[in-house]
């Protein structure tokens, strides 16, 4: 795919961005935002499938929530080459390529979803959905190339939001096939999904680019591996990210299972909180643009914090309404968080940069190759967070009988992030900062305004 090409690319230079880099990177990110949104449907496929999986099938709710974990942790590994695929072949033919590889699982749901079929059969369709959510991590990393910092938490918050408005989708069409024609009709959802897949294959051949600046680049790869920056953010997109995914797959099963919910009834719920989510994200970004990620990321686990203390009190005593209320307030602190975390990320390297002794369009060069490296390990840990999110409700099921126990533990994990969010970004006085490009000692830099 030779596609089409732009050979010079400069975003920090305002005469071009006003001239003509605006209006290319607005219809790439439009197209981009268009296939990661039908990748995360498809990441998410199982989480509606489980709700069509009734006794027949001989199934129990460990094994389900098995099958959800399972999509999780493929879609978390596969982020890692999915990133620097953007590099090595443009991002508008990796979009191509990715978004045809989605007709692969939704094919083989398509067929084996029946009862009678093997629950290993279930599980290896099941993984092949993880292909959905590498999607995220290519489309992240091309929409950060296109995008000046200044703009790039809006850009970010905005491309990842309508990728995450794909769980809340396919859950919604999942609702309508239940209410409609039934549990027993899977295969109306599949159904849907296949002409889709083909439809934003196609847009992006004809309307997206490629960036011939952007080349894969293994020194930045390793650089970002060694820098412990992209681990703490690892870990803090375990908190957000994690968390949303993690909790988008297993509500409908929470529901079910714990308050006892028929199918139609927990449709009918599952995709009010994932599309909250999902719809403040780019609105969490440029809070982060004007405010500083860091601070907005704190006050945001510190909100997530409170939140699960209502959740576990709901699920003690049973209550349905405070459930309810309280785990969609979840989902919207974690769409916030989303996306002040990822606009944390430039500022990071950037900051890194100036610390250095770098400058202008050297310091931007750095943020931008080094930030590039590092999301898809910062994508791929953080998905990993919603796989132990299930397996932690799988146990919690399996032991109790209820989900309270894996909520306790949730929480924990939030104090957790947020004593890291303050103690490495925001404490004062500023910590100092491993100079990015040379060995003079600089003065300290501090990340408040990352």
């Amino acid at each position: 795919m030779a596609g089409r090409w732009i050979e010079r690319w400069d975003p920090e230079d305002e005469t071009f961005w006003k001239e003509e880099g605006e209006r290319i990177a607005r219809r790439n990110l439009f197209f981009s935002v268009l296939s990661e949104h039908i990748g995360f449907s498809v990441w998410s496929l199982w989480s509606v499938m489980v709700l069509f999986m009734g006794p027949e099938y001989g199934v129990d709710p460990a094994g389900k929530f098995f099958l959800i974990a399972t999509a999780t942790l493929v879609g978390a590994l596969i982020r890692v080459p999915y990133t620097f695929a953007v590099a090595r072949f443009g991002g508008r033919n990796w979009t191509v390529f990715s978004a045809l590889a989605l007709l692969l699982p939704t094919g083989a749901a398509f067929a084996v979803m029946e009862p009678g079929t093997s629950y290993g059969t279930f599980l290896a369709v099941a993984a092949l959905t993880g292909v959905g959510g590498g999607n995220f991590a290519s489309s992240m990393t091309n929409v950060n190339s296109f995008f000046p910092l200044r703009k790039k938490g809006w850009a970010l918050g905005l491309n990842a939001g309508g990728g995450n408005i794909g769980v809340p989708v396919v859950q919604l069409v999942g609702l309508l096939v239940i209410g409609l024609a039934g549990a027993a009709q899977p295969r109306i959802v599949l159904g849907v999904y296949i002409p889709l897949i083909v439809l934003s294959a196609l847009c992006a051949a004809l309307f997206m680019d490629n960036l011939a600046p952007v080349r894969n680049d293994t020194g930045a790869a390793k650089e970002a591996a060694g820098d412990p920056h992209t681990w703490i953010m690892s870990f803090l997109y375990i908190g957000t990210f994690g968390s949303f995914i993690g909790y988008s797959f297993a509500f409908g099963l929470v529901l079910q299972t714990q308050f006892g919910r028929t199918p139609l009834q927990a449709a009918s719920l599952t995709f009010v909180g994932p599309l909250l989510g999902s719809l403040v994200r780019p609105l969490g970004g440029s809070l982060a643009d004007r405010l500083g990620g860091a601070r907005i990321t704190l006050w945001t686990f510190a909100a997530m914090a409170a939140a699960t203390v209502a959740v576990v009190l709901a699920s003690v005593s049973g209550s349905l309404p405070m459930f309810l209320a309280a785990f969609i307030a979840l989902f919207i602190l974690t769409g916030l968080g989303n996306g002040s975390t990822y606009k944390m990320i430039p500022g990071i390297f950037r900051a890194k940069a100036l610390a250095g002794g770098m400058t202008g369009e050297a310091a931007e060069a750095y943020g931008r190759r080094l930030s590039g490296a590092s999301m898809g390990l910062i994508g791929a840990v953080g998905a990993l967070g919603g796989l132990a999110i299930n397996l932690a409700f799988r146990q919690s099921f399996l032991a109790a009988g209820t989900g309270t126990g894996a909520f306790v533990a949730f929480l924990v994990c939030y104090g957790v992030c947020c004593a890291v969010t303050w103690a490495v970004y925001l404490r004062k006085p500023a910590r100092t900062v491993a100079p990015a490009a040379t060995t003079e000692t600089k003065p300290q830099f501090g990340y408040a305004e990352v």
